[in-house]
């Protein structure tokens, strides 16, 4: 009996594991669902296939698709696209507006007197023998490597920052290219003038802020000084280092000149 049982038995799981159903006598166990993460809305993977840049060797032989190396796109267009930033957006550089057209360069943050402002603070902190009863004059700064006779335009532009800022220190300065008289003409009313004859020969300058302008790898370097007119001696002094971008952010106004200078055929 108990062996006819047994065979009925196995009978039905044989049967009931052919039909793909579960035996009465076992259990199912329901399933978990698993959970459902949000994705976020708005969101491109730059790694996907879809936005994946090839980017074959010019300096081998052409590979297969297989083998080339697949490059973010942001990557690609970084190293690879000139005029286009690290996102595949166009950029340039800004113009500025000028009579001779406009003036492509870098954006700005600062300009010449930013630095001269530093280096009078320089030249006040060790400054000697000034007061508030010792006038200055401010003459250009000199191009180092020539005969001490020459500047262009920065040195001209330093000269008229320094003159502004020793005011600024309640320093008196003394303008010696003021005239005794205000010429008028057709281009305009001018008291300043570079012509010697037109100046006067007595002028109360005790002490000069002069210096030297080199041409350095990334710039300008700036030596300012200001000397004793009778001694020589320094009594203060100052260096910087003024960028090519700011100093190539000065415009001559003339077409013939280079760097302010006037061009003179012999």
């Amino acid at each position: 009996m108990k062996r006819n049982c047994s065979i009925v038995c196995l009978v039905a799981l044989l049967t009931a594991c052919a039909n793909g159903q579960t035996p009465f006598w076992v259990k199912e166990v329901p399933k978990q669902k698993q959970p459902v993460v949000p994705q976020p809305e708005n969101v491109v993977n730059i790694y996907s296939p879809q936005m994946m840049a090839t980017e074959p060797d010019q300096t081998s032989e052409p590979k297969s698709e297989t083998e080339q190396t697949a490059t973010p796109l942001h990557y690609y267009y970084k190293t690879n696209q000139p005029g286009i930033d690290a996102f595949g957006a166009m950029s340039g550089q800004p113009g500025y507006a000028t009579g001779g057209g406009l003036y492509h360069g870098q954006v700005l943050t600062k300009h010449i007197g930013d630095y001269v402002q530093n280096m009078t603070q320089d030249l006040i902190s060790n400054m000697e023998y000034l007061s508030d009863k010792t006038p200055v004059g401010v003459t250009h700064m000199a191009l180092l490597d020539s005969n001490l006779q020459k500047t262009n335009l920065l040195g001209y532009q330093l000269a008229e920052s320094f003159m502004h800022e020793l005011h600024k220190f309640r320093i008196p300065v003394i303008d010696f290219k003021a005239t005794d008289y205000i010429r008028i003409g057709e281009a305009g009313d001018f008291l300043l003038t570079r012509d010697y004859l037109e100046l006067s020969n007595e002028i109360p300058v005790q002490y000069i802020l002069t210096g030297t302008l080199t041409k350095h790898q990334g710039g300008y370097l700036v030596n300012a000084r200001i000397l004793g007119l009778e001694s020589k001696a320094v009594v203060a002094s100052a260096q910087s280092l003024i960028p090519f971008y700011v100093v190539d952010a000065l415009l001559p106004s003339d077409s013939d000149t280079i760097d302010g200078v006037p061009l003179v055929q012999e």
